[in-house]
């Protein structure tokens, strides 16, 4: 029979000073000690393998202790002392609450502390994992608990103090023991790997207490382990290898892989990790933890957070210095989400490759983020004046298809026509087509008439310029040439001196134009477009119709400080047709124009199929009132729909003599509602009187 004893025995602490990571507890035990205050009940509770159980075998034994020293530790010589180290004591009482725990146990426990110690002062109970008691056993543990007899004294011990009752928690003194630190727990294995004579690095140290999760039991389990597989000298590769620990340098190598953008190389270390035996899932959080750790090293004044042996110190700071900070914060994210979403995944390899890749791609971001912009090419040409464009050679046209095939269309310049006005003020000039005009960036003079924009939906081919004309066709600014992204025989609408009307028919005063004018040059043959007589512009009407704005919308600009807004107006070629329709062609088509403007839209569609219908005429249009059920539905119709529906509906119809109002469907009075037979009964004698008079003839019982 072998004595050997594992190093979790052998080197369990025997005093108060050999407690590892738990000062602030042997501080205040010592201290209650001292003053003789000492509790007839302790709760200590905290995770597994930081020292509750011996702590409390200490404490047990300082207290019967006959000469313990002036710092409080037990003296080791005395017949408590010798008694306790050889496990013969009779005043230590060890129960077990996992295999002990229902009322007939805690009962002889009870009957047990009545027996005063033989030697020393205390009886002292020590019951582990005393959350494993049931319900009965605690309520049957409770009033020897609050008052027990003077030499004996209780210390609980639990992993789980959720599941302890609050009136057990509420008779006891409760100290709770943290987790023992990395660098505690490594100091202890030197110490007692140099006691054994086994040579360890640090790194294999550091391996060690980072998976005993801050367990001194777990650590020297984990040192044992290692010892049986490499003898008295332990290597870090063995480690790894025995303990199934992923190697630093696969953490290493993968971010390297990134900062490259090499996504092969992720790929195929993932694979190699895989074959090796390593969960998946583990790999994941092992390169989780390792971004954490570089974005704590490449961040000045968080070395303390850096839990790592010194040899590995210096290679986290280099590869963190290669690191951008939205790198290493992006990359977390990534491997944060793939290790949130790895168990509802169906392909869980897939899952962490398309994650890897990601990473990868990270930094091929990052490079076109701050890659600088590519200088502008040069200008082609610029915009001719009227003088170069009058002395330019006549194949220039010739050679502006092949250069427009070469370089894109420029947007069309915008054309300005001065707006007719009365005699005392003078608008601006209107722009047609093309992008804003300095007119309209002006409009922040005070006296500056507002610019109208106006949206032509197809281009106005306007007759041939007549001999001596000086219209903006023949301009060779503004001519074909100035518009090469349109059709051959396209022109601006010209202002006609001798009595041509641009636009359909808006008469348009003789102003001088806002570009200085330029000698008549004969068009080119593909710019000078024929317009047939049949598509001439109509001669101006006596009096101009009036101008359709639909459409019309407010800049942002022109919102958010004083300048006037520049309104849109899309105006169409033809005219409204001038008629008004009947009451029964306006009522009949309703459900059919509501289905259309509607569509998509279920709730508007309801509300007006469902509405009440009236037309009233008045001498130039008609009146078309519709009722909704209440008066929410009327104020969101009037704001937010009415406007557009009367000019959608009198399209519809080809007309421009609707106008609409909504009201209100009037609520009837319907009277109180009829329930109950008596009053069935009374409501139909009071319809009908001979109902009445032969109930009255009759003596009938109407209740």
């Amino acid at each position: 029979m072998s004595d050997y004893i594992v190093s979790a025995r052998k080197y369990r602490p025997d005093s108060f000073e050999a407690l590892i990571g738990q000062d602030n507890i042997a501080r205040t035990l010592k201290n209650s000690i001292q003053r003789g205050q000492l509790a007839h009940a302790y709760l200590f509770c905290g995770p597994r393998g930081v020292g509750k159980t011996s702590t409390a075998r200490i404490f047990a034994k300082t207290i019967n202790c006959s000469h313990p020293g002036q710092d409080m530790e037990p003296c080791g010589e005395c017949e408590s002392c010798l008694a306790f180290q050889e496990g013969r004591s009779y005043n230590i009482h060890e129960l077990d609450a996992a295999s002990n725990n229902s009322v007939d146990d805690i009962r002889t426990l009870l009957e047990q502390v009545q027996i005063p110690p033989q030697v020393g002062r205390y009886s002292v109970y020590i019951i582990d994992e005393v959350h494993m008691l049931s319900s009965q056993a605690f309520n049957a543990f409770l009033k020897t608990l609050e008052e027990p007899p003077a030499h004996a004294v209780f210390i609980l011990c639990t992993t789980e103090k959720h599941k302890i009752l609050p009136t057990i928690l509420s008779r006891c003194q409760t100290y709770d023991f943290n987790r023992i630190t990395i660098p505690d727990i490594s100091r202890n294995i030197k110490a007692i790997a140099s006691a054994e004579g086994v040579k360890i690095d640090d790194k294999s140290v550091h391996v060690i207490a980072q998976k005993a999760d801050g367990a001194m039991r777990d650590a020297l389990t984990l040192f044992d382990q290692s010892v049986a597989f490499c003898g008295a000298d332990i290597k870090y590769e063995d480690v790894i290898r025995n303990l199934g620990v992923l190697d630093y340098e696969y953490s290493f190598r993968l971010v390297d892989a990134f900062l490259a953008g090499d996504y092969a190389t992720a790929l195929v270390l993932f694979d190699e990790i895989l074959n090796k035996g390593f969960n998946a899932l583990h790999f994941i959080g092992a390169l989780s933890e390792h971004l954490r750790d570089l974005l704590v090293a490449r961040t000045g004044g968080l070395e303390a957070l850096l839990d790592q042996p010194e040899s590995l110190k210096e290679q986290y700071r280099s590869q963190a210095g290669r690191c951008s900070v939205k790198f290493l914060y992006d990359a977390l994210g990534i491997a944060s989400d793939c290790e949130a979403g790895y168990k509802a995944s169906s392909n869980q390899r897939l899952h962490i490759e398309y994650a890897l890749m990601k990473m990868a791609f990270l930094s091929k971001a990052s490079a076109a983020d701050v890659a600088p912009a590519p200088a502008p090419a040069p200008a082609a040409s610029a915009t001719p004046g009227p003088a170069a464009a009058a002395s330019a050679p006549a194949s220039a046209s010739a050679s502006a298809p092949a250069a427009a095939a070469q370089t894109p269309a420029p947007a069309p310049a915008p054309v300005e026509v001065p707006r007719q006005k009365g005699p005392e003020t003078s608008d601006p000039p209107t722009k047609i087509g093309g992008g804003p005009s300095k007119s309209a960036e002006n409009a922040r003079a005070p006296q500056a008439e507002e610019p109208i924009e106006i949206l032509i939906d197809e281009p106005i081919e306007p007759a041939a310029p007549a001999s001596g004309r000086k219209g903006i066709a023949s301009d060779p600014v503004r001519g074909s040439a100035a518009h090469p992204s349109q059709p051959t025989g396209w022109a601006p609408p010209s202002n006609d001196a001798e009595g041509g009307t641009p636009l359909g028919g808006d008469a348009l005063p003789d102003q001088p134009a806002t570009q200085p004018a330029a000698p008549e040059t004969p068009a080119a043959p593909e710019a000078a477009a024929t317009v047939p007589p049949s598509e001439a512009p109509a001669p101006a009407p006596s009096a101009p119709a009036p101008r359709r704005r639909g459409g019309a919308s407010a800049k942002l600009a022109s919102l958010l400080d004083d300048t006037p807004a520049v309104v849109e107006v899309a105006e169409k070629a033809e005219a409204a047709p001038d008629r008004i329709p009947e009451d029964d062609e306006i009522i009949g088509r309703w459900p059919e124009f509501t289905a259309k403007f509607a569509a998509g839209r279920d709730r508007l569609e309801r509300t007006l199929a469902a509405a009440h219908l009236s037309v009233t005429t008045a001498p130039d249009h008609k009146l078309l009132t519709f009722e909704v059920v209440n008066e929410a539905q009327k104020g969101w119709i009037m704001e937010k729909v009415l406007r557009d529906l009367e000019n959608q509906y009198n399209d519809f119809l080809g007309t421009r003599s609707i106008r609409m109002a909504v009201g209100v469907i009037p609520v009837e009075d319907v009277g109180p509602k009829i329930y109950m037979p008596e009053e069935k009964a009374q409501d139909l004698m009071d319809k009908n009187p001979e109902v009445r008079n032969l109930v009255k003839d009759l003596a009938l019982d109407t209740k």
